[in-house]
């Protein structure tokens, strides 16, 4: 009897585990659609242009969609036959955010940070060399500066990137000038090493960083990070508005930033002896 039962487990066992290879690589198809669209530059994907990017089939990319729709992840435009994230997405990310406690513990105080500058004010984390913005609040004026959401951005450009890059250890600063072409995102910003080191240093000296134009034309920025317990940079925070107003608002607006950094940066464990 054991010697009949041991090759139809054999056999019991093998089915499984090739089932189970099946549902991973299901499960990688669908992430790797998911996230072609987090990554693509356009809004809409067609189903050759994904399977095209990802070299799958275009028969196993709509039996992805298919699916992804059945979820809400996934929405289809009946009149372009294209497909783009659907809610269920945007739940997915919202959900994502919701949990960063630094986001939680920041935006009462970005309410206030706004409403006193009457500036649009936000809250950046990093993620390896990049960072992007995960909350703002804009002011009730007609002309005001706003921000991308979730979009990343270099760390050499803009006063919220300069902000986490300068209070990196010197050895992150060095990987990250070796490992990255500084590129210019506007004629504004800084591409030479030499030019860029300089700048964050006298941005660790006075503790925050400032930019004009230089991620976006025509705005202008002042940033500043917020420590943890151990004094790294766990997010910044920054006040922006349009170039040609923020000269005359910039002390208020820095004063004004460094207060809300220096409470948030209490409450997550910092102090001067850190």
């Amino acid at each position: 009897m054991a010697k009949q039962t041991a090759p139809n487990g054999s056999r019991g066992t093998a089915a499984a585990e090739k089932s189970g290879s099946a549902t991973v690589a299901t499960v990688e198809r669908a992430a790797d659609v998911l996230m072609y669209f987090v990554e693509a530059q356009t809004s809409e994907l067609g189903v050759t242009e994904i399977a095209d990017g990802l070299g799958l089939s275009k028969a196993a990319v709509h039996r992805v969609l298919s699916s992804l729709r059945g979820r809400d992840l996934i929405e289809l435009n009946s009149s372009s036959r294209r497909y783009s994230l659907g809610v269920g997405a945007m739940r997915l990310g919202l959900a994502y955010l919701d949990r960063i406690d630094i986001r939680r513990a920041a935006h009462p105080e970005l309410v206030e940070l706004s409403r006193g500058t009457s500036e649009t004010a936000t809250l950046s984390v990093r993620t390896g060399h990049t960072r992007a913005y995960v909350d703002q609040v804009t002011p009730d004026r007609e002309v005001i500066m706003s921000v991308g959401l979730g979009e990343s951005f270099p760390l050499h450009a803009g006063a919220s990137s300069k902000a986490f890059l300068a209070f990196l250890t010197e050895e992150q600063i060095e990987d990250y000038i070796a490992s990255h072409p500084l590129e210019a995102l506007t004629s504004e910003t800084i591409t030479d090493a030499d030019d860029l080191r300089a700048e964050l240093a006298a941005i660790r000296q006075q503790g925050w960083a400032r930019s004009e134009a230089e991620r976006k034309g025509g705005a202008a920025s002042v940033a500043a990070p917020v420590f943890d317990h151990t004094g790294a940079p766990v997010a910044v925070v920054s006040v922006c508005g349009p170039l040609e107003r923020f000269s005359a608002e910039f002390d208020a607006c820095r004063d004004a930033l460094l207060a809300t950094t220096a409470t948030l940066s209490q409450r997550m464990g910092w102090s001067a002896g850190s």
